[in-house]
């Protein structure tokens, strides 16, 4: 005889169907979508095996290596934001008592740092203050003095709006057998990136920043040299579920079922990727440019001031400095509340300090800056 439970109503909830407000989304991400991502996003799944579906994995992989400018064939979108990426790029090619070299000079240089202890990294550090770069000459030195086996950089720095210069490292890296991790979450899309010419061997990136795309599927690559020491490793992967010896066979022509894709969130990345194809990728870079110079001059018009050098701004997200005496938080409660626009705050050594403006993708227009602009105009003291 089964025995009878009486069902507990105490979670039970009576609710409309969903309603969000309308918010222009002007802070690190993410960003508002194109309509046509949307649109896209809305298309009936068909299954994760279906040879519909598998077609159209192969368009994001070609597609991200167009926007990355890379030819490695390990390029794939992994299922999880771009912490998740994050996570597999230092998950591969990390073994315990590798040397890793991380470059701090913000939030995610230490979030970096971090994830390579967790999976049992000898972790090393440089470090700068929040908004500056580091130059190659220091990066020679600390590659000399630690000798890693994975040097990692963030080329664009969420948390400070800071550009970090690339050229030249590949090249360094390669004099000493060194791997080149290099996060690019708030640089792609939206900032001139050239993986394969830079030397770089593992990016990753997510999808609702300058791709214009919601969260939930991040671009991920390897070289073939990051790719060999994959192979070669003397231990499996802690991770499984980000583990590229088996994430490689379900992108690739082998097709072996690994987890269920989230299969509308592959199709806007796809849309999101047709679009800037379509756009072109110099034009693309272009419009970010010259659309957060539009901001930065409006900016300065109301008397503001921006943290980062100009050489170093990111096009994708800009620093702010709180100007002395103003409540940074209400006046960005005001805008959300009264204007329905979304800006950040500081993170870390910089909360408190500055607000955090980003253009990325589709919201990297004009009419966004007017907008933003007008607002502040009227809650600023």
């Amino acid at each position: 005889m089964t025995s009878t439970i009486s069902i507990n109503d105490s979670q039970r909830l009576q609710l409309k169907p969903l309603e969000i407000p309308s918010r222009l989304l002007l802070g690190p991400g993410p960003s508002n979508a194109h309509p046509a991502v949307l649109q896209a996003m809305n298309t009936s799944p068909v299954g994760h095996l279906d040879p519909a579906f598998l077609a159209l994995m192969d368009e994001i992989q070609s597609l991200l290596r167009y926007v990355w400018q890379t030819e490695n064939p390990l390029t794939i979108a992994v299922s999880g934001t771009g912490t998740a990426a994050m996570e597999a790029t230092i998950a591969n090619v990390t073994e315990p008592g590798d040397v890793v070299l991380i470059g701090v000079a913000g939030y995610f240089g230490n979030r970096l740092v971090d994830m390579a202890g967790r999976y049992g990294a000898d972790v090393r550090t440089i470090t700068k203050p929040w908004g500056q770069v580091f130059t190659l000459d220091e990066l020679r030195t600390a590659v000399e003095t630690h000798r890693p086996a994975i040097l990692a950089l963030v080329h664009a720095e969420t948390s400070t709006g800071a550009r970090q210069p690339l050229e030249g490292v590949g090249e360094l890296c390669r004099e000493f057998g060194t791997l080149l991790l290099v996060d690019t979450v708030t640089s792609l899309g939206g900032v001139p990136i050239f993986l394969d010419a830079w030397g770089v061997d593992l990016a990753y990136s997510c999808s609702q920043k300058g791709l214009g795309c919601p969260p939930g599927a991040s671009p991920f690559t390897m070289s073939p040299r990051a790719v060999e020491k994959l192979q070669q490793r003397r231990t499996k992967v802690a991770n499984w579920y980000l583990d590229m010896s088996l994430l490689g066979k379900y992108w690739g022509s082998d097709r072996i079922y690994h987890h269920t894709a989230p299969i509308n969130l592959y199709y806007a990345l796809r849309e999101a990727l047709r679009l800037v194809a379509e756009e072109g990728l110099a034009n693309c870079w272009q419009r970010h440019q010259k659309n957060v110079e539009y901001l930065w001059e409006g900016l300065e018009d109301l008397g503001l001031s921006m943290h980062v050098e100009k050489e170093y701004r990111l096009p994708t997200l800009t620093t702010v400095r709180i100007p002395t005496g103003v409540d940074g938080k209400a006046i960005s409660r005001q805008l959300l509340n009264e204007h329905g626009i979304e800006i950040g705050g500081g993170l870390g050594e910089l909360a408190g300090q500055v607000w955090r403006i980003g253009l990325m993708g589709f919201n990297s227009r004009k009419e966004s800056v007017d907008q933003l602009l007008a607002a502040l105009r009227q809650v600023l003291p």
